[in-house]
């Protein structure tokens, strides 16, 4: 059958579907009520009598139970409808001899395919095992006047898919299993924490001066106040002030916002989990990595040995630390270093087919090769340590080399999942790094920023040595769940208009 058939199909079926809603509400039966008072859910019954009732076996026990019929299957004077909730599925037992020939030709006409429907009656098992509520009474909760998708073939069009990911979740299992899987790892690195003293708290979304990460924020405008003010892109500057203000130990699970490309790795409104611990440095914050990503995985799926893209990855700690210039060498076959003239480090990309741009200094030039020639050969995880200077406006300088900053990403089939920084605590070099991201600023780079004179100040009141980690909890949730997409593990992703002809995707930048 063509799209154009299906599509012709699905609206005669909501014609149909819409009659039977004015021939409920004729007869006084509201297809939408209020309410339904439910004594068990489909997991509750399982819990309390698969175990304990043979096939054929009868009770007395009554319970109402209520949910979304998925299959519908008439058998004479029966129909086994498989309904449901939140927690699992059950089976309603609908007989004539139950309902009366009345009630059962109104079930049989009332009830399609993706109703919400809720019961009353007793438990049972079908002489085939199946545990079953045996139906005395029934109540339309809600009609659903668009048919699910086919059983077998479910809902196969990927843009369809995120755009009605409502319909998705109803029947696709793989989508279910995935958020699964992102709830239960999200609660668990939140639980890890709360047991190690962090406190949760929310920073703004609108902010006066982005900053935090390099990327490019999305702007509006507040009428009442008459000021400019970007989305956040990261919210590290007002965690930061809050352990200057004495909370040592701080996290936010944020939604952060970068106006940058589409890919399979990046998407415009993301997840980051961001803490800030004081006392700490670089290296406390790759042992909490760690400690983070395995209770995620053991947590979500029940080991850390995950399957992604081909690859099996052990995510069983400690992890390799490898320098970022090291790694270089080793993949390029070139050492560099940001201490290396400009001109010579620019021979360098020549060489390695690595494009630049003229203001990038040696920082960015080394952090450049980087990327385009060893990233993405990281098997990891990996620890991958010791990034430029020049690339790292918020983080500490290297205790052994003030070229470098003692920055780590965590690096698994070469993407970054995690970015973490021994903090840069001393207002006045923060106030130059500001002023030199400004210049870059003024030079045409979109990414760089302009100085947060507050934040700056809040530094002059004292900001203890502190560590800083961002997990990209998108990323590490597409590690878990095996899957290659962004977009799979995001409820409602960003998609262009509805009847937009498609585009080929521009890559994007930056942790997600």
């Amino acid at each position: 059958m063509s799209a154009g058939d299906l599509e012709g199909a699905a609206a005669q079926e909501r014609l149909a579907r819409l009659a039977k809603v004015d021939e409920l509400r004729a007869r006084g039966d509201d297809p939408y009520p209020t309410g339904f008072r439910r004594t068990h859910t489909c997991a509750d019954l399982r819990r309390e009598w698969d175990g304990r009732l043979e096939a054929g076996a009868t009770t007395d026990d009554e319970v109402r139970v209520a949910g979304r019929v998925m299959l519908l299957r008439t058998q004479g004077r029966l129909v086994f409808a498989t309904a449901r909730d939140g927690t699992g599925d059950i089976q309603y037992f609908v007989s004539r001899a139950d309902l009366g020939p009345e009630a059962f030709a109104r079930f049989e006409h009332d009830v399609d395919r993706g109703d919400w429907v809720g019961v009353e009656g007793t438990v049972m098992k079908t002489k085939r095992g199946e545990l079953s509520v045996r139906v005395r009474s029934y109540t339309v909760l809600a009609k659903s006047l668009r048919p699910l998708p086919e059983k077998w073939h479910g809902l196969q069009d990927v843009d369809t898919r995120y755009r009605q990911r409502y319909v998705d979740l109803i029947v696709n299992a793989d989508a279910r299993r995935v958020f699964g899987i992102r709830f239960a790892a999200i609660a668990a690195m939140r639980d890890l924490l709360a047991r190690r003293g962090y406190v949760e708290v929310e920073t703004p979304v609108l902010q006066p001066v982005p900053g935090g990460a390099t990327a490019r924020p999305f702007q509006t405008h507040h009428n009442a106040l008459d000021m400019d003010l970007s989305l956040r892109i990261a919210p590290e500057l007002y965690l930061k002030r809050l352990v200057v203000a004495g909370f040592e130990r701080v996290f936010e699970i944020a939604r952060v916002f970068r106006n940058e490309g589409i890919s399979t790795r990046h998407n415009p409104e993301f997840t980051m989990l961001e803490l800030y611990e004081a006392f700490a440095d670089y290296t406390d914050m790759m042992r909490l990595t760690e400690d983070l990503l395995v209770a995620a995985a053991q947590a979500s799926v029940g080991t850390t040995v995950v399957e992604w893209e081909g690859a099996t990855v052990d995510l069983t700690p400690p992890w390799p630390r490898r320098t970022l210039l090291d790694l270089v060498e080793e993949h390029a076959g070139v050492a560099v270093h940001p201490s290396q003239p400009v001109e010579e480090l620019r021979k360098v990309c020549d060489h390695l087919d690595v494009p630049y741009e003229e203001p990038w200094g040696p920082g960015k030039l080394v952090l450049e090769i980087y990327e385009k020639t060893t990233e993405h050969r990281i098997a990891g995880p990996t620890f991958v340590l010791d990034y430029p200077r020049e690339v790292s406006p918020l983080a500490r300088a290297h205790r052994d080399d003030p070229t470098l900053t003692e920055r780590f990403e965590l690096i698994v089939g070469g993407r970054e999942l995690a970015n973490a920084f021994t903090e840069l605590n001393d207002p006045i070099e923060q106030l130059a790094r500001f002023e030199a991201q400004a210049r870059m600023k003024e030079l045409g780079d979109v990414e760089a920023h302009g100085v947060d004179t507050d934040y700056v100040r809040a530094l002059e009141y004292g900001l203890p040595p502190t560590g800083g980690l961002g997990i990209g909890v998108d990323r590490v949730v597409m590690l878990l769940a095996g899957v290659g997409s962004i977009r799979e593990v995001i409820l409602f992703p960003h998609l262009r208009p509805e009847h937009q002809h498609p585009r080929p995707e521009p890559d994007g930048s930056g942790p997600r």
